[in-house]
């Protein structure tokens, strides 16, 4: 993995955890985002090998950043994490081009799990 996971969640300490969990795993952090706006911009920036990116966001959610993210690279790796399990939600992340979906309050096992998969 050579540049690591954007994590992008408006909420500071979701962030956090997931980062936790990475880095205790072996995971390098590229960088953090807290809207899909700026998920945008430092992706483009950071180029990293993976997007695990909330769907609730002010300014720009989730799945508006995924559909821009694959404009710019439409190999880009994500995963979307929220707390709406809705089937619907989901259904939209993965359209949008998601690789998985975590749903919130999550294990830290299911984020790596998740993370390998789509990395491999």
């Amino acid at each position: 993995m050579a540049n690591g996971i954007l994590i992008v969640d408006d909420a500071a300490f979701m962030r956090m955890m997931i980062k936790d969990v990475l880095v205790k795993n072996g995971f390098t952090i590229a960088g953090e985002a807290e809207n899909g706006a700026k998920a945008i911009d430092k992706y483009m920036e950071l180029n990293p090998d993976l997007v695990i990116m909330d769907i609730t966001m002010p300014e720009v959610d989730g799945i508006q950043a995924v559909k821009e993210i694959k404009k710019i690279n439409p190999s880009a790796k994500i995963i979307m994490c929220s707390a709406m399990g809705q089937q619907a939600m989901v259904i939209e992340a993965i359209q949008a081009g998601a690789k998985d979906f975590i749903v919130k309050p999550f294990q830290a096992e299911r984020i790596i799990e998740a993370v390998k998969k789509v990395l491999s």
